[in-house]
């Protein structure tokens, strides 16, 4: 019954769309884990005195063709329930589709989501019995060679099975698998994207006379210092000569620790002329080193090319992978990163230095708030900061966003009436609330469907403000809170964040430009100004 429950529950809305084949993986594993949960109830239950005294008294009233007759009435049930829930999630799938202008899946083919949850479940389980089979075999094993009680020998055998698992899966499968995936990932580091090819302008880091080698940037450090608007596309927007942006960029392979590529990074931003610029933007990568090119591109066009973007690469591990097991090092390079340009800029006289910015992406913003340690902090050091799809164990936003101002919703807050700090997941978002916005400015883009901005393990046993609130614009108003499962939905979605057109999930290219225009504009800059640089970054 729990596990019927589970898998039923597992269909309803979440943040993102699911195909049919997603969604029978997701209810297959929720079916599995809610049968454990189950038998695990029943196990405690039979060992209770009250539940004894209940079950017996049933048992003698009722008569004797109840037990059969209840077993019918359960499966049938189930069956059902599991069809009837199926039909009702591909309405609910259709209509998570629309509010993210996806397209839509059929009833016919959403059913197929049915017996591939029936085998994901029948695997596990199967898997989780051949665990318990183990465990009973070493106990009779203890109990015949050690002489062990019962009772001693049950409990040291499940207990020696559980190590036996924990071991095989610790040191044999994740160990194999982060070493392929290391590897495999580190070939593509070395790889270059086709088409990509090594600039011979001196402002780009990797070029002849770079002090950083071509060959040791990395896959998405070659793509960021090769790209870039033309200088047609920069004279368009700046309606002047442009200049050439500076691009400086230092792989995992361009220093053997974290602080030496820092310091390779301001030498080459001295030797580009960085710091002679209108802006100086520093940016800390996700996981791969890579840098959004709507990030890049758009304070490029927005300022005609009069700007350095400075970056590193601490991990070739795709973020995700990063997040769960090399955090750490994002938070070292943004914190070393800014540190060392904020220390050279500092100095110079306040007419003569160029606007430092700040971006990070997904974990890259979490890396790049690890320079900071309050609002203040970020006013004394900064001239503007753009985060975005900030993951929620950030420290800084999640702080802002448990004191934002009361009555304003989780998914849209409002921090000291928008003063310094704002949230915004659309244009419109960005003139709320009406009321000044000093300068610095920080921004955060966040999408209500977002998985990486609101997954959290207290989803595990605590609702959410975002799910007590009215749903944010592009989540269903049916999505719910249920315990653990809806952990799993989210945590789930998390691999599908990227699946859904920019707007909405974990994709803000089409935000990014606003972003910029509303922290650091130039002099002068309008509206039509943004319409022009985001029609440029979509041809």
């Amino acid at each position: 019954m729990v596990g019927t429950a589970w898998a039923a529950l597992a269909m309803t809305p979440s943040l993102v769309p699911r195909d049919w084949m997603f969604q029978g993986v997701v209810s297959g594993i929720s079916a599995a884990a809610g049968y454990g949960t189950g038998v695990v109830l029943a196990w405690l239950a039979v060992r209770s005195a009250r539940w004894r005294r209940v079950s017996d008294l049933v048992r003698h009233r009722a008569p004797p063709w109840a037990d059969a007759a209840a077993w019918a009435v359960l499966l049938v049930a189930a069956p059902v329930l599991l069809v009837t829930m199926l039909v009702v999630a591909a309405s609910w799938q259709r209509e998570v589709a629309a509010l993210t202008a996806m397209d839509q899946s059929t009833t016919s083919g959403w059913l197929r989501a049915g017996p591939l949850l029936l085998v994901v479940a029948a695997a596990l389980l199967v898997a989780a019995r051949g665990i318990r089979w183990s465990a009973r075999l070493l106990a009779r094993a203890l109990g015949r060679w050690a002489r062990l009680p019962g009772r001693w020998a049950r409990a040291l055998g499940a207990v020696l099975a559980g190590l036996l698992v924990v071991t095989v899966v610790d040191d044999v499968v994740l160990s194999r698998a982060l070493a392929a995936a290391d590897s495999a990932f580190s070939g593509l580091n070395s790889g270059t994207y086709p088409g990509v090819e090594q600039p011979l302008r001196p402002t780009r880091s990797g070029s002849p006379g770079s002090l950083v080698p071509w060959d040791t940037l990395g896959r998405e450090g070659r793509s960021f210092v090769a790209g870039g608007p033309s200088p047609q596309e920069l004279a368009d927007i700046a309606g002047r000569p442009p200049l050439d942006p500076i691009r400086a960029y230092v792989g995992l392979e361009s220093a053997p620790t974290a602080q030496e590529r820092v310091d390779l990074a301001v030498a080459e931003l001295e030797r580009a002329g960085a710091f002679d610029r209108a802006v100086l933007a520093v940016v800390t990568t996700t996981g791969t080193g890579w840098v959004n090119v709507p990030a890049s591109d758009g304070l490029e066009l927005m300022y005609g090319g009069d700007t350095a973007i400075v970056a590193t690469q601490y991990s070739y591990l795709p973020s995700w992978l990063s997040f769960l097991v090399d955090r750490s090092r994002s938070e070292e390079a943004g914190r070393l990163l800014f540190d060392a340009v904020h220390a050279r800029v500092d100095p110079l006289p306040e007419g003569n230095r160029p606007r430092l910015l700040v971006y990070g992406e997904s974990l890259g913003s979490q890396g790049s708030e690890a320079a900071f340690t309050t609002l203040a902090d970020i006013r004394a050091q900064a001239d503007g900061v753009l985060w975005v799809g900030p993951p929620n164990s950030n420290r800084l936003w999640n702080s802002l966003v448990e004191r934002r101002d009361p009555g304003t919703p989780e998914v849209d807050p409002v921090y000291a009436s928008g003063l310094v700090v704002r949230f915004a997941s659309g244009p419109a978002d960005l003139a709320e609330p009406p009321t000044p916005w000093a300068a610095p400015r920080v921004l955060y883009l966040q999408h209500p469907s977002d998985p990486v901005v609101w997954w959290s393990p207290d989803l595990l046993f605590r609702r959410p403000d975002w799910l007590v609130e009215p749903r944010g614009d592009d989540v269903s108003p049916a999505m719910s809170w249920y315990p653990v499962v809806t952990f799993w939905q989210v945590t789930a979605d998390l691999t599908n964040a990227q699946s859904v057109p920019d707007g909405h999930g974990h994709n803000y290219g089409d935000m990014i430009a606003d972003g910029w225009a509303a922290v650091a504009a130039p002099e002068g800059w309008t509206e039509d100004d943004t319409a022009r640089v985001r029609q440029a970054l979509a041809s």
